[in-house]
Formats: structure tokens, C-alpha cells, sequence
């Protein structure tokens, strides 16, 4: 899918993108925190339909509604097709000797044998994160392996 992504001075970010079917969406993300929830009108794709306001708060609630069973329904299709296979989700703790360090510093594929896939922060999913990807507290990270391996990659992400 081509998401466009259109820079709005003074204000933020917009990235549109078109249906299946034809219509035009597109999410305003303003520097404060607010987004607009845009539906272009479907006779003309540059004419505003409807635009809905959401706080911070209800973006947050949005984005986890409409992304977390999405990232748990591909981890269940993995688990599925390859027996033996689970993806876990660890959370990054503010003590954890990894917070502010980047995920090439773990080297946990080389030393645990699963496989880091994503990361989703403030819930924005970065999917396969770079080894120079740094961690922040809070961050869930999404792993894939045996439960052996993802075990221990909650160890490492927790002890160290």
C-alpha cells in the first residue's frame, strides 16, 4: 500500500492513502499531539468530506484498536504455520540495562537464537528494527522463536 506522506509547515505531518475501493484517507498528526481523521470526499479526492478531531488519548485508543490485533493476528499465523514457532511481546523496563541502548547491543539473535521483528512504541510499530533502533522505556518488543529463545531474550532484555 503507498502511504504519501505531505509535510504541513507549522503544523505536523499528513499521510494519505487510498482504499481498496477507492477512497482516500488520510491522518493529520499535528506537532501538539492532536490528529485529524480525514475522509475524502469520493467524487473528488481533493475535497475534505468529513474530518475528525481525535486528543492524543483517542488516537492512542484508535491506533490499538485498528494495529494490536493486526500484530497478534500475524503472530498466531506464525505460530500456526510453523509448529513450534510463538511470538512474544517483552516490555522494555526503565531498569532495564538495554533502555537508551540500541538493539545491536543486545545481540540477541547471535546469543539466544529467536529473532527481534518489531518494536512498537507509543503505538507506532516499527517492523524489523535496524541494530542502531535504540530502545525507550515502555517499548514492547515483538519476538519470534522457540519458547526457549524467547525466553531468554526476556532475560537478556531484563537482566542483561
Amino acid at each position: 500500500m503507498d502511504i504519501e506522506e505531505t509535510a504541513l509547515p507549522g503544523i505536523g505531518l499528513r499521510h494519505d492513502f487510498q482504499t481498496r475501493s477507492g477512497r482516500r484517507i488520510g491522518v493529520v498528526s499535528r506537532h501538539h499531539g492532536r490528529r485529524d481523521l480525514v475522509l475524502y470526499d469520493a467524487e473528488d479526492s481533493d475535497a475534505v468530506r468529513e474530518c475528525v478531531t481525535l486528543t492524543a488519548e483517542e488516537s492512542d485508543a484508535l491506533s490499538e484498536l485498528l494495529g494490536a490485533p493486526h500484530i497478534v493476528e500475524k503472530l498466531a499465523d506464525i505460530s500456526s504455520a510453523f509448529a513450534g514457532l510463538v511470538g512474544e511481546q517483552i516490555a522494555i523496563d526503565a531498569d532495564s540495562p538495554y533502555a537508551g541502548r540500541p538493539l545491536g547491543d543486545t545481540q540477541a539473535r547471535t546469543r539466544t537464537g529467536a529473532s527481534i521483528v518489531a518494536v512498537v512504541r507509543d503505538h507506532v510499530v516499527h517492523a524489523s528494527p535496524r541494530p542502531d533502533f535504540r530502545f525507550d522505556a515502555g517499548d514492547i518488543v515483538v519476538v519470534v522463536g522457540t519458547p526457549e529463545n524467547t525466553a531468554s531474550v526476556a532475560a537478556l532484555l531484563r537482566n542483561g
